[in-house]
Order: structure tokens, then sequence, then C-alpha cells
């Protein structure tokens, strides 16, 4: 006979490939064997999925009459659209023992500040014997009821542990899972600015050029390799690097600021990498990537970054030990979160509705701008084409048939006829410099348009990834309230839960508000420079035109 077991409560699912209980409902296994607190089922409603064990009891006997089926359908598994979706699998807050008073020490009042050292936990000094209720290992879910005891509720854990919420340590830190030492060098100021949080600016602000890319070889000559000069405007000592110097920086930090949109490098290329014009493109393009780098008031101060600026081409052991350092940062991943101190005081927190309906809005800000961008940059590139050859071949052809009447015309050996011969010729040739001039144009204007575009699409494609741990934190708030409002938790857990995602929220809105200021700063000056080009251009081609029509004159 198959297993079978009956609901003891009742279960929501809240993530792909969970599916929901009623209580009493009687459900089919596929095996009595648990993995890490979760069965696998089929409910009444036939779908099939995974449960919290703790939430059934295997029925032994051969089964009772099944009570009615449930009348609520099975929870949708979601759209692209729904950021809900893996979000959520099972452990606890609530395990954690702990009040809010130490799940959130204030930067300042912290000890230690003599070292410019300050020891943050998000995990309470109680030890698990002494809380009330009991205790179940970090992944099995508590059923709910049990002894009346409000600790025995729990906050649940992604059941998909690949998520980028929890790949981030932003699921460890809402939790109250993230401990740690955080130096007075590290800590990422939010402030409250007129358009509501922002990263604390950068009291040093400076720039790097990117110039003289050149070819280099090593081992004897047997490899070779580009390497560009870098002048930080804060020293004003040159250093050089290669790409894989770049490529190795983007992912220390990448991997270090889950809430920070860290710009895109230029693509790899395999082949043609010692072309003239993919080292040109790639140079404009890794110009582009230092800009928003030293822009950003977090990313510009950051010690791997200042590393890779800074240390000298010639000196590879102080590169090496540089390099080691950042790669045994320990201020990654839920520890990450400690290092972010946020405004406190009257007046400086958050409506997490409001929270939601910005995050949601620049969602779909997003979604436009990254569609819109898309078509801007396969407009460019058609109409770019057709500049390069097509406009350039049409206006030399028209050119190419003012000089065949211009040397039919001069078989007519009159002098009266010779200033018009010339005349034409000269037409002709202003046509084909205008198809030179048309097919050079696009390295002026069209180009650094789609550069431009190139480089918000790398910012466009990390922001799903940075809102989702965003709304990964929200939907811990929203299970911790529900809880308390059953009474289940204590409040005192669930403000600790809404503390730390209040610390997520900040840096979210101030992340992207960088990315709207500098955005218009961006698209403002690559506009001006179009329209400017555009206009040069045209200005060109009437010199031409009003040069060739001057010839006349003396006809």
């Amino acid at each position: 006979m198959a297993l079978r077991a009956r609901a003891l409560y009742d279960f929501r699912s809240e993530n792909p490939g969970e599916i929901s209980l009623r209580e009493h409902e009687v459900l089919s296994l596929c095996s009595e064997q648990d993995i890490e607190g979760w069965l696998e089922g089929v409910n009444s409603r036939g779908d099939r999925g995974l449960f919290p064990a703790s939430y059934v009891q295997v029925i032994r006997a051969p089964a009772a009459e099944p009570p009615p089926p449930a009348r609520y359908a099975n929870p949708s598994q979601g759209s692209d659209d729904d950021w809900d979706d893996d979000w959520d699998d099972s452990s606890t807050v609530a395990d954690e023992p702990g009040a809010l008073g130490s799940s959130y020490p204030d930067y300042e009042a912290a000890g230690g500040v003599a070292s410019g050292r300050y020891r943050l936990s998000t995990r309470s000094e109680l030890s698990l014997g002494s809380r009330g209720g009991g205790s179940h290992p970090a992944g099995h879910p508590h059923p709910p009821g049990g002894s009346g005891a409000k600790s025995s509720a729990t906050v649940s854990r992604n059941l998909n542990r690949f998520s980028t919420f929890v790949k981030s340590g932003g699921e460890a830190f809402v939790l109250g899972e993230a401990s740690g030492f955080v130096k007075d060098g590290d800590k990422l100021c939010v402030v409250l600015g007129p358009r509501g949080p922002e990263w604390q600016e950068n009291p040093y602000p400076f720039q790097c050029s990117i110039e003289d890319p050149t070819k280099q070889t090593k081992f004897k000559g047997m490899k070779s390799y580009i390497a560009y000069k870098l002048v930080p405007s804060h020293t004003g000592q040159q250093v050089h690097r290669r790409y894989k110097h770049f490529d190795w920086l983007y992912g220390r930090l990448a991997e270090k600021f889950p809430v920070i949109s860290v710009p895109h490098l230029p693509e790899k290329q395999a082949t043609g990498r010692f072309e003239e014009d993919f080292i040109s493109k790639r140079r404009k393009g890794l110009a582009w990537w230092m800009d928003h780098m030293c822009s950003h008031p977090v990313l510009a101060q950051c010690d791997a970054f200042q590393h890779f600026l800074t240390c000298p081409s010639t000196d590879e052991k102080a590169w090496k030990q540089g390099k080691r350092k950042a790669e045994k940062d320990e201020m990654v991943g839920a520890n990450f979160f400690l290092t972010i101190s946020v405004p406190t005081g009257p007046g400086a927190g958050l409506d997490l509705q409001e929270v939601e309906s910005q995050v949601d809005g620049f969602k779909a800000f997003t979604k436009k701008m990254d569609e819109s961008a898309l078509q801007l940059n396969h407009t460019a590139n058609e109409f770019a084409r057709k500049q390069v050859t097509g406009f350039k071949k049409e206006y030399q052809k028209v050119g190419h048939s003012f000089k065949c009447l211009s040397q039919a015309f001069e078989l007519d050996q009159q002098a009266f006829s010779a200033g018009l011969n010339q005349a034409i010729a000269f037409t002709a040739e202003a046509y084909d410099a205008i198809g030179d001039l048309f097919a050079d144009q696009p390295r002026q204007d069209l180009d650094p348009v789609m550069d431009l575009l190139a480089l918000y699409q790398g910012h466009l494609a990390n922001f799903p990834d940075i809102i989702h741990v965003q709304k990964g934190a929200l939907t811990k708030v929203k299970e911790s309230k529900r809880h308390v409002e059953e009474g289940k938790m204590e409040l005192q857990k669930a403000e600790g839960i809404q503390e730390r995602c209040n610390i997520i929220s900040f840096a979210t809105l101030a992340e992207i508000n960088h990315f709207h200021k500098i955005r218009v700063r961006d698209f403002k000056s690559q506009m001006q420079h179009f329209l400017q080009q555009q206009i040069l251009f045209f200005q060109k081609v009437t010199q031409k035109l009003e040069e060739a029509l001057h010839k006349y004159d003396s006809v």
C-alpha cells in the first residue's frame, strides 16, 4: 500500500517546488525519508512537491475516509515578474535566540572605539538551551501551535539555496546569523538626501584616465598581451594593468557588494585582440567603466580598487599581497551587511509599503529602459552600418556620375566650356568626399552612444539581483509580522527582522538614487556630444557643397 500522511496544520506554499496543505488533508508520500525536514508527496488536488515533515503525521494503518478536498487553488508558480518566487525555505529567526537590542547594535555605541574595530552581530548572547519551547535544528520547519510558546514560530529559509537572496548573505543577515568585526574604514554610510537615502559622498573624489594601450610580451616573446596606462588623479602616479587585472577586480567587487551595481567590463574576445579597432573600442569601454567606478561613493573607496589603482606595476610582491588580502576579506556575504550604517532617530525610519512601491516602480523603470536601450542600440547600429556602407556608396555613385558628365563635356574643346567642366568635376569630388564623411561619422557620434548603452545594459542586468535581495528581506518581514499577529512570535524578534530589512532597504534605495543621478549626468553629456557632432558633420557637408557651388560663379 502506498505511503500516506495526514496534514496536522495548514501550510501555504511560498516557493516553486512546494505544495500547500490543508489541515486534515490526506497526502500520498513519495518517500517516508525526510530531506532536511522536508517530505515530498502529492496533495489531494494532485499537486506534487515539498512540504514540512513536522506538519504531517504518517498514516501507518489503512487510511480513514479523507476529508472533503480543499477549496482553494494551488498558488501559481509565478511569472517572470514575480520577484517572490524562490525566496522561502525553512529555518528560522526564532531559532536564533536574541532580542532587538543585540540584533542591530548602534555603530557608535559599540565597544572598541579606540581600536577602530567594532564587534557587530545579529546573534543573541543567549544560549539555545536557555530558551523556552525547545529547539530545532536549522533547516527544519516548526509546526504552528505546539506548546503555545511564541518562540516556537519560525521565519522560513529559502528552499532554493542558489537564489541571489541566499548566495548574497542577505537571508543569513536578516535571519540574524551575521557576526564580525567592522573597522572604521569598512563602514558604508547611508544618509538622507533631498531625494531620499543616498550613499555618503566620497570626501576625496578623484578620476582616473586610461590611455596608451600597448602590446607587451613575456616569456621571451612567447606570450603577448595589451597593457593599459592608468593615471589616478589623487596620486598622479601611473600604473599599467592588463585586462586580466580588471577582470579579477570586477570579480572581487561583484562578490563583495551584493546591493551595489558594479559596472560590467567590456566583453572578452579570444581572437583579434591585437587589432587596432578592437583595442581602441576596448579602451573606450574601460574608460567608461573607470568613470563609473570613480564616481561611486562606495566602490571608489574600496580597498581592492585602491590597491588596483595604486600598487606599482613593477612590485609583483606587493600586488600579490594586496590581492590575497582582498580575497581573504571577511566582510563579504552576510557580514557585508554589518558594514552598512543607516540613519537613526526621529523621522529616519522607512515605511516598508512605500519602499516596496518605490522598488516596484524602479523595477518597471529598468525593464522599460532596458527595452528602449536595446531598441536604440539596434537602430543606431543599423544606421551606422548604412552610413559606413550604403550612404558612402550612394554619395560616391552620385559623384562618379557627375565625373562622367564632366569627362563628356571635356570633349568640347571650346574655351568657354572649361570653367563649367572644372566646376562639375569639383562637384563630383565634393560628393565623393561627402561619402567619406558619412562613413567616418559613426565613430564621432553613434559609437559613443552605443558604448554608453552597453555600459548601462550591464547596470540594468545587475538590478534584478539587487532587487531580489531587498524583496527577499521584505518577504521575511511579512512572514514575521504574520507570526506576531497569530501570537506565534515575540514582537521583539519580529522587530529585529524588520530592522535588519531596513538596512538592506536603505542600501537598495541609496543605490537606486545613485543610478538615477549618474544616469542623468551621463545621458545629458552624451546627448549633447551627439548633437554637437551631428551639427559639425552637417556643417562639413554644407561646407563641401558651398565650395562646389562657388566654382560656378566664374563660369
